[in-house]
């Protein structure tokens, strides 16, 4: 029997919490590496990838220009906006 690769970088849900909260926390401060160094829990850097990767696919954070990871998400905006009767999801 043989074990996925990629299921050896699977996050938790604390995983994802915490570097989500670091993210917000220092937007705009450091670029992947030297956050991923910076984390109040160590991981593999394989694992934070993937993290990174999900963030940036459910548009929570973004990389700047400079390398930099910047917290782009705003959930009472669209919260705003779902609760407007004239916009709807087609």
């Amino acid at each position: 029997m043989t074990t996925s690769t990629s299921a050896s970088h699977s996050p938790t849900l604390e995983t994802i919490r915490m570097v989500e909260e670091f993210a917000r926390e220092h937007s705009g401060e450091y670029r992947r590496r030297a956050m991923w160094s910076r984390l109040p829990r160590q991981m593999m850097y394989q694992t934070f990838k993937t993290v990174i990767e999900y963030l940036i696919e459910s548009n929570k954070i973004a990389i700047d220009a400079g390398g930099k990871v910047c917290w782009i998400f705003d959930p009472d905006l669209t919260r705003h906006y779902l609760g407007r009767d004239d916009l709807r999801i087609r």
